[in-house]
Order: C-alpha cells, then sequence, then structure tokens
C-alpha cells in the first residue's frame, strides 16, 4: 500500500499546519542547490520562476523555440478560483465538493481541498502581472459558468486564457533567466531520468538542433510535462505533445497512477476525414450560452444530412434538447464525462446530424435574443425588431466568444453566428499521471511531478478550467513549499557529478536507443504507427470500454509494437535536426503505455468518470460504480513486456468530509 503522506489534524487547516511547520531551507543555503524543471507550461513556468525567485539555481528545459509555445497557450475557456465574486453562494469548500464529485469520487480529500484553497491566490498572482482578465462594466472581473457546477466561478480572457496566464508566467520566468537564477534550455527534449544511490539526480536531453546528448546533474527533479492524450493520435492536444519524459520516469521506477481515466471533451469540431492529423477544441465556455440537440425525427436527420434542410428551419418542438431534458438541474453544463457520452449516445441512436453521423448541435440562438433584449434594453430602443434583437445579440456574443467562432468558421467553413455549430467529443486532458504524495513527490525520492503530469487532483474527470488552475497551483504555491521537504535534506550534499557513472550509464541507454531505431531501417512510417495505435485505443478503451474489447486490445498493441521494431523507418541521422526521429521515441513510449492504460481500464470492473465501462452501468445508462472493492488510486509498476505484466500498487482512498454516493445531475 502507498502512502500519501497526507498531515494529520481537520481537512481546512492541513495545509497551512502543514506549510508553518515543515523543513525549510534558508537562504543561504537555496544558492547551494540545484533543481531541473522539465517543461515550460503553466506548471513549469511558473515553478521554475517561484524557485528562482527564492533563490535556488534551476535549469529548465522545453522542446519548444521558446517557453511561450507550451501547450496551455492552447486552454480557451477560464480558470476557477473560489472567489465568490457573484454573491451565488461559492466558496472554497463547494470548489473542493464540486471536484470531488465532478472526479466522481476517485481523487485524494486533502490535495482537492488545497486546490481550492489555493486558487483563490491565484487570480491575484495572474492580476498582479497583467493578465487582462475579462471585467464587468463597473471594472470588476466577470466570472462564466462551465460544466459540473451551479455557480459562476471561472475567470477569463476571452478565448485566450491559456495563453495570456502562460504569458504571465512567462514574463516571471524571463525576470529570473535574466536575473540568472533560471538558465533555459530552448529545443531540449529529455531521454532519461538519471538516478544515483536511487535518487533522482538529473536528467539526459538531447539537443534537438545539433541532436547532441547532454548530462545534467542537479539535487531534485521536477516534472511539468504535461499529459499523454496524444496515445490516441486524434486529440485536442497539440501534434508535438507527449508522455515521453514521464514515461522515461516510469522506466526508471516511478509508479503512474490511474492510467486509464482519459477526459473526452464534449464540445470539439467533429472529425472530417482520415487525413486529420489532430482534433480542434470549442471551449467549454460555449456551453455556457449555448443549447445542444439534435432532431427528433429521423426524417430531419436524413434532411440535414443531404443537405435539403437547414437546422435552423427545425421547430423548436421537434429539436431533443438532450441534456437539459436528462439532467434538467444541471442542463448543457453538465460535467464533459456526462455531456459525452449523451452525445455518443444520441449519435449511436442515428441522430447524429453531419455525413459521418457522429456529431450534434451547439446553438446560440436563445443566447443571441436573451443578450439582444438585454442591449436594447439598455440602449433604450423600445420595441426593437427581431433583426435589431439578434443583431445586438450577436455582438455581445462576439465580445465574449468571437476569436472561437472565428476559428470554427475558417476550419469548417460555416458562419456559426447564423447556423448552429457542429460538435462531437474527443480526446482532450488525462487524468491519469504519475503518482505522486501530497508534497508531490513520486515514489522515487527527488522526483516530483506537477500539473497534467501527476494524477493528484481531478479523480476520474476533470471540471472544466481546472487544468489551469491546478497547473499554477502546483508550481506558484505548492512545489516551492513542499520542495524543502526533500532540499532541506540535501544541504550538505555538494554538487552532483554529472560524470558520475549513473549518468554515463543512462547516457548509454539513451544512445543504444537510438541506434535501435535506426538499425531497424524498415518500410513504414512512424505516423502509420501511430496512426493505428490510435484507433486501437479509441475504439476499444475511448469513451466506453469492455473486457472483451479490452483483451483484444492490448493483443493488437503488443502486436502492433512487435511490428514497430521490426518494421518502422526512421530517417536520416542521430546528430542533427531530425523530427522522425523525435516522433520514434515518442510513438515507441505510446506503444507501452497504450498498453498500460489498457490493463488500467481492463482491471478496474467499474465505472467512473471518463472510465465507462459497458458492463457497468444503471439502467438508465449512467456510470455505476462500485466503492466497495474500487475507492483506491491504481498506481502500476512497469515490468518489461518480456518479464510479466505490469504490477498494481495501490493508495486507498478515504472520504471523511464528502459522503460517498452516486453521482446526480438531474
Amino acid at each position: 500500500m502507498l502512502d500519501g503522506k497526507v498531515p494529520a489534524g481537520p481537512l481546512t487547516e492541513k495545509w497551512q499546519n502543514y506549510r508553518g511547520t515543515m523543513p525549510l531551507v534558508a537562504p543561504n543555503n537555496k544558492r547551494r542547490l540545484e533543481v531541473i524543471v522539465v517543461g515550460s507550461g503553466l506548471a513549469g513556468a511558473s515553478a521554475a520562476a517561484t524557485l528562482g525567485e527564492l533563490g535556488y539555481n534551476v535549469k529548465c528545459f522545453t522542446f519548444h523555440d521558446s517557453p511561450r509555445r507550451a501547450h496551455s497557450i492552447a486552454a480557451q475557456g477560464g480558470i476557477n478560483a473560489a472567489k465568490n465574486y457573484q454573491n451565488d453562494g461559492d466558496s472554497v469548500y463547494r470548489l473542493f465538493y464540486d471536484t470531488i464529485k465532478g472526479g466522481d469520487y476517485r481523487s485524494r480529500e486533502s490535495n482537492v481541498y488545497r486546490l481550492a484553497e489555493v486558487s483563490t491566490n491565484i487570480i491575484d498572482q495572474a492580476v498582479a502581472q497583467g493578465v487582462p482578465f475579462a471585467r464587468e462594466y463597473g471594472g470588476l472581473l466577470a466570472n462564466r459558468s462551465f460544466g459540473g457546477v451551479q455557480v459562476s466561478r471561472t475567470f477569463y480572457a476571452r478565448g485566450q486564457t491559456g495563453q495570456q496566464l502562460l504569458l504571465g508566467a512567462y514574463s516571471s520566468l524571463s525576470r529570473q533567466i535574466t536575473l540568472g537564477t533560471v538558465q533555459m534550455y530552448n529545443r531540449h527534449e529529455m531521454m532519461d531520468v538519471v538516478k544515483v544511490d536511487g535518487k533522482a539526480r538529473g536528467i539526459i536531453a538531447r539537443n534537438l538542433l545539433t541532436g547532441k546528448l547532454e548530462r545534467h546533474a542537479a539535487h531534485c527533479v521536477i516534472l511539468a510535462s504535461g499529459g499523454y492524450g496524444n496515445v490516441f493520435y486524434l486529440s485536442t492536444n497539440a501534434m508535438m505533445s507527449n508522455a515521453s519524459a514521464a514515461w522515461r520516469a516510469v522506466r526508471r521506477g516511478a509508479l503512474m497512477a490511474n492510467p486509464c481515466f482519459t477526459q473526452i471533451h464534449p464540445t470539439c469540431i467533429p472529425v472530417s476525414g482520415d487525413y486529420q492529423s489532430k482534433l480542434t477544441l470549442m471551449s467549454e465556455s460555449l456551453r455556457n450560452d449555448g443549447r445542444v440537440w439534435v432532431p427528433k425525427h429521423m426524417k430531419d436527420v436524413e434532411a440535414v444530412r443531404a443537405g435539403t434542410l437547414k437546422p435552423t428551419d427545425i421547430k423548436e418542438e421537434d429539436r431533443d434538447y438532450y441534456l437539459e431534458r436528462r439532467y434538467p438541474a444541471f442542463g448543457n453544463l453538465v460535467p464533459r464525462d456526462v455531456a459525452s457520452r449523451a452525445a455518443k449516445q444520441a449519435c449511436d441512436e442515428g441522430r447524429g446530424v453531419n455525413k459521418t453521423g457522429l456529431a450534434v448541435y451547439l446553438d446560440f440562438a436563445d443566447a443571441y435574443e436573451r443578450y439582444g433584449k438585454s442591449e436594447a434594453n439598455a440602449h433604450g430602443i423600445q420595441n426593437p425588431s427581431k433583426e435589431k434583437i439578434l443583431e445586438l445579440g450577436r455582438k455581445v456574443v462576439e465580445n465574449k466568444y468571437g476569436n472561437l467562432f472565428e476559428m470554427y468558421e475558417k476550419i469548417t467553413g460555416e458562419n456559426p453566428y447564423h447556423t448552429p455549430m457542429m460538435i462531437y467529443p474527443a480526446v482532450h486532458y488525462t487524468m491519469g499521471g504519475l503518482w505522486v504524495d501530497y508534497n508531490l513527490e513520486t515514489n522515487v525520492p527527488g522526483l516530483f511531478a506537477l500539473g497534467e503530469a501527476n494524477f493528484s487532483d481531478h479523480g476520474a474527470n476533470r471540471l472544466g478550467a481546472s487544468a489551469l488552475m491546478q497547473g499554477l497551483a502546483d508550481g506558484y504555491f505548492v512545489i516551492p513549499y513542499t520542495v524543502g521537504t526533500f532540499l532541506s535534506k540535501e544541504i550538505r550534499t555538494p554538487q552532483i557529478d554529472p560524470n558520475d557513472e549513473a549518468f554515463a550509464k543512462a547516457e548509454k541507454a539513451v544512445s543504444d536507443r537510438i541506434d535501435e531505431l535506426f538499425k531497424i531501417n524498415g518500410s513504414q512510417s512512424v505516423e502509420s504507427f501511430h496512426r493505428r495505435l490510435g484507433k486501437i485505443m479509441w475504439d476499444y478503451c475511448g469513451m466506453s470500454r469492455s473486457a472483451e474489447g479490452l483483451e483484444k486490445a492490448r493483443k493488437m498493441v503488443r502486436e502492433l509494437r512487435e511490428e514497430f521494431y521490426k518494421d518502422v523507418y526512421v530517417p536520416g541521422s542521430a546528430d542533427e535536426y531530425n523530427p522522425e526521429l523525435e516522433k520514434a521515441h515518442r510513438v515507441a513510449d505510446f506503444l507501452e503505455l497504450g498498453e498500460m492504460m489498457i490493463v488500467d481500464a481492463h482491471d478496474r470492473n467499474e465505472s467512473c468518470g471518463g472510465h465507462f465501462r459497458e458492463e457497468y452501468q444503471t439502467e438508465d445508462g449512467e456510470a455505476l460504480r462500485r466503492d466497495d472493492e474500487y475507492t483506491y488510486v491504481a498506481a502500476w509498476e512497469w515490468a518489461d513486456p518480456k518479464a510479466g505484466d505490469p504490477v498494481l500498487h495501490k493508495e486507498d482512498l478515504t472520504f471523511e468530509n464528502v459522503e460517498l454516493k452516486t453521482r446526480s445531475y438531474k
């Protein structure tokens, strides 16, 4: 059994008491200690900047040409914080409870409460950095609603929240780079973790421009390298997003927790053909004002698909607003896993509205009318025409979501101001990740994981606008304290020597792996293997899973991996800029991680959050949890497939402050 090292005491006092009594590192000692941060997204950039500000010597690595290119920049809708600016009943406890419930009671209470507690500090930090959050007419910060909650707690900057927050973190990071406390390594990819006497003491990195392998030593290593959604090939993640840093750590003994907990986002632009290499997200914020529906009658479905009927011509009584019908209390703002499964069920019934049958409508007609009437009244326009109401309403929506609507039109060729958007679920986020304790330290001493790279805060489903919250909470307000619990014992440890035998062995292992890929010299591209892996994962370990399908999928992944090492072709050489070699490493890792995800999904004989096992559902098709057997974190130790199966370790989840009960959004 794993020990989460949760402090004793009441939930509401754990973090404050622990923070006030944990070991500290004196300022003069911080200057003698070195820290490596892998990743420059919100978690990595905020951690590197804050640790540099504290006086540590920090090395920060990103495979991008600039930290500003990290995938955090793609987050659109907002960031949660329990400020209660709307005076609608929000509180730290309510944010905590919503997150626990939204994650289907599969997350650690203490970590989630700490996240809710520090969320309020994040907004103040970002505002001080100049992040241009949307504001109300009077100048106060604006909020909007997101799925899974009944309050408005999401702060936003139009549809560019991630970009603006990352620029804020980047400004702090740049300041520390200028001061010399942070040394930035752009275009470097971590290839391995180096352990010395059982502790993480550095990494092997590859300079992506020259191909040179480099040794970098430090007293501890922090991974903030994001999630593994691209194992599915088609996802909302940037094409370069990968799991290699985390997977290298797993190969060195770190545990991977709950890898089957992947999030399917309900509002993505549908797949349009086999030529696609990624999918585009339409922010969940759109569900704040949009209504989701499909036609009630098959004759209308067929006419819409054939192009002989416009969706705007379908009468109100002939539309099925299925989320509002099935979940009246939350309506279109149910959590992502619930909304995604409902969309799939509507399409499985044959009511999908595009030619592939895999799309539903997201309609803003009601929002135009609602906002238009309000604007007309504000401008003193008496008895406005319907056209005037729509004109005014569309301007309000444009101010709130204009860049998202523009993006949709560029991709689909349809104007969403005049016809409903078409959306369908797609892979977006991964709730699983490296197992960490309360200090965000993995089971490998000195190896920490932040943000989406760890499993700690979201359980089986993440609420919208909570990814940015967790990344910045971990980087700004958690790791700067908790890393001291390890480093306080290292102040007498001299600088780690990169010439140590452990570094030489790790570098040779990386070099041998690179040589192995080139020696194959097969006939198939890396991309072709990735595409095939993604289809297996989506078909059998995607929105729904079954024991039979998972057993079949594991066999298929193993066969695909065997074929990869016999017939993949990697062009070029190792000592040059070689994107195909980079992809080969990542796909090789995905071929192993994919199997572990399947093993975890097969082992968890229940449905919860984003993990929907077809054998475990209620009479009305909702997830059926089995709390008597599966109220634990499943942390897997990787074993060489030739040696045996992955080994399961468990951390029991105890719920002292919330009642374990079946989720209901009705």
